[in-house]
């Protein structure tokens, strides 16, 4: 086998740029997903059935299907109905969307894991549920989901390598774009690959960080 990494050294600035790109990406999907992940966990907790429903519906379609198949269904079905939208844009909306599903229920499990205890205070004293729920539950349960979220922005930025089948110029559209010229797979998979390992564990021990911080502070 003849392994030549000498003619992808030009090259490697500009897969590099997908660094920043995948990042970006990455970020900007967690905080659709957080924010909607907010919604669906409230909605699930309530009181309104309906609502809990179609939360609960919504996890099951997004857990229960395909997130290429999501991202397929964003970028190429939309345009039917005249809807025009850009790479990074239906991107971002299936990995924020599929993101929520996951989210929701690690703040629902969050906000349950609170005392009931400060629920009942809160009431006892005529605290507006929604005050409650934003300035005493919530915070609560950030607190002890923290390292789980840090978990699902890592699982986001190694799938996020899905998004170069629609042409978003991340770390592997780079890649796939360096290998149509050079041929050179093995050596530009393998390149990538150190990068993406590298992301990982470097997010990784940033989340340990936090997480030792948060039971010192206990």
């Amino acid at each position: 086998m003849d392994l030549s990494f000498d003619r992808i050294v030009p090259h490697i600035p500009f897969i590099l740029e997908g660094i920043w790109v995948t990042l970006q990406f990455v970020s900007v999907s967690l905080i659709i997903g957080l924010l909607l992940g907010i919604i669906l966990a409230i909605f699930k907790i309530g009181r309104f059935g309906i609502l809990r429903f179609l939360a609960n519906a919504y996890t099951s379609i997004f857990r229960g299907t395909p997130l290429i198949l999501q991202l397929s269904i964003i970028y190429f079905g939309v345009p039917q109905f005249g809807i025009d939208i850009s790479a990074y844009v239906a991107g971002v909306l299936a990995f924020g969307l599929n993101s929520a599903a996951y989210v929701s229920e690690i703040i629902r499990a969050g906000i349950q894991a609170v005392d009931k205890g400060q629920q009942e205070a809160a009431d006892a004293l005529g605290v507006p549920y929604r005050q409650t729920m934003l300035h005493i539950i919530l915070p609560q349960a950030f607190r002890n989901i923290l390292p789980a979220l840090f978990n699902e922005f890592i699982n986001l930025t190694k799938e996020s390598a899905i998004v170069s089948v629609i042409g978003v110029m991340d770390l592997m559209r780079r890649a796939q774009i360096v290998n149509a010229q050079l041929y050179t797979y093995f050596e530009t998979f393998l390149l990538i690959g150190l990068v993406y390992y590298i992301l990982v564990m470097g997010l990784t021990l940033i989340g340990r960080f936090i997480e030792r911080r948060l039971q010192r502070s206990d």
